[in-house]
């Protein structure tokens, strides 16, 4: 039967797509290529205000005002809402209705969990990369290392960070790319703890030094086992550091079971 001439355009159209002729409906007036815009737009934006939040630039509980970060970073509303959902998602700021979004303050299960997590399958990947690292890959840690000494404690806190992760990678670089994936994401999920332990201890700079210095003796000399143990202590020291300063009375379970393991039970 054919359709009426009393239809509708719009029922038209509804009839049409219910017959198969539109596989896949857009907003009205916003072309497919524009909401793909739109999207890598909001998770550009995500990605600058994560790296401002993990890095300190936004520390815990800074207002996020939506309008004014939207002004700051040179964005509309749009995509700034966007950015605010994803940010809410992974746990890194509250954001209620008809209230202020805030950056979320430490929690320390969350310290613990990432910490824990961390401490088991970086141990793993060390142990796997300590017979396999050759005399170019030490010389290029070394040098990261150096990097490190250098920078320790002076207004260039990327840099600093920048050749912190570049010297992990490599002593992690044998597993393959899904677990590179995951200690990737711990690893910038903790950079946040980093950077409280370095502003709480700063103590903590000449402490990492002569951990990370360990670490590379013990690779260079190809130890898995030793190279574990240190590793394993070295990221429980800057959790429970910071656990200590910032929540005292909260037992990390997950951080001590973790370290009981791949440290040998030393603390």
């Amino acid at each position: 039967m054919s359709r009426s001439r009393n239809e509708s355009p719009e029922e038209q159209r509804s009839a049409g797509s219910r017959g198969g002729a539109q596989a896949e409906s857009v907003p009205s007036g916003e072309s497919p290529a524009a909401a793909a815009g739109g999207r890598r737009l909001a998770l550009d934006v995500h990605g600058r205000l994560r790296a401002m939040i993990l890095s300190g630039e936004l520390p815990p509980g800074s207002v996020l005002l939506q309008a004014e970060m939207a002004r700051k970073l040179g964005v509309s509303r749009t995509p700034m809402r966007e950015a605010f959902r994803l940010l809410q998602e992974e746990g890194l700021i509250d954001a209620r209705p008809d209230q202020r979004a805030r950056v979320r303050a430490v929690d320390p299960e969350d310290l613990d969990a990432v910490y824990g997590a961390r401490i088991m399958l970086e141990t793993l990947a060390v142990s796997m990369t300590a017979k396999s690292l050759t005399a170019e890959d030490i010389e290029r840690m070394s040098g990261a290392l150096k990097r490190m000494e250098e920078l320790a404690g002076n207004d260039r806190p990327d840099e600093w960070h920048a050749a912190h992760k570049e010297f992990h990678h490599i002593a992690t670089q044998a597993v393959g790319p899904h677990l590179q994936r995951m200690l990737a994401s711990l690893g910038e999920h903790s950079e946040r703890y980093i950077r409280l332990a370095q502003l709480g201890a700063p103590a903590s700079w000449g402490r990492a030094h002569a951990d990370h210095e360990a670490l590379l003796e013990a690779l260079s000399l190809s130890d898995p086992a030793e190279a574990a143990r240190l590793i394993a202590r070295h990221l429980a020291r800057t959790a429970l550091s910071v656990l200590a300063d910032v929540a005292p009375e909260y037992e990390p379970a997950a951080t001590r079971t973790a370290l009981g393991i791949a440290g040998n039970g030393q603390s």
